[in-house]
């Protein structure tokens, strides 16, 4: 069962032509809550691998592709474009669609005294603080360098755990058409 059929049915003049028509009410939401974001046993830790879509995650972690939808309800992801991580060469679109120069200075930082705080790897910024470009020791991170960072924000995922599925989707089913 695809996503939007789950979605109540609401009557629209698509073309204002006073003619209605039958379609899912796509603006409805449901948001997962924070309580449950934050429940560690509800949820495993994925890294997002170059090129791969939600639907292929969803594949390899639940076996169903269509549960694509769970993967990116559970990560707050409304844009697939820009919320989940880009191949290499949509994010090299990115970059010369958004900035002149890539590779022009974004902002300084420094590195603090007691190093990494989340624990999150590589991919652990936290240890970096942004400061005015006259600081000692300032750093220079390019607008490239900083997307980068982004993109690898973006990587690091969760995955609801398998056990949970059936409940998190019949809750979902209950509460969109409320």
């Amino acid at each position: 069962m695809s996503y939007f059929s789950k979605f109540p049915l609401m009557t629209y003049d698509i073309k204002g032509n006073k003619v209605r028509k039958l379609l899912p009410d796509i603006l409805r939401r449901v948001k997962l809550r924070a309580s449950i974001k934050s429940g560690g046993m509800l949820f495993d830790k994925y890294d997002v691998k170059e090129g791969e879509k939600p639907e292929d995650v969803a594949f390899k972690w639940f076996g169903d592709p269509e549960l694509h939808w769970v993967i990116l309800m559970t990560n707050n992801v409304t844009d697939r474009y820009y919320d989940w991580p880009m191949n290499q060469a949509q994010f090299a679109e990115y970059l010369n669609d958004k900035y002149s120069n890539p590779d022009a200075i974004h902002h300084y930082e420094v590195t603090k005294d007691s190093g990494r705080t989340t624990g999150q790897g590589p991919s652990d910024y936290s240890h970096l603080v942004e400061v005015n470009s006259d600081t000692d020791n300032a750093v220079s991170v390019s607008f490239r360098e900083y997307e980068e960072r982004e993109q690898d924000k973006k990587r690091q995922i969760q995955l609801l755990n398998k056990s949970f599925l059936g409940d998190f989707v019949s809750e979902f089913d209950r509460l969109i058409v409320e």
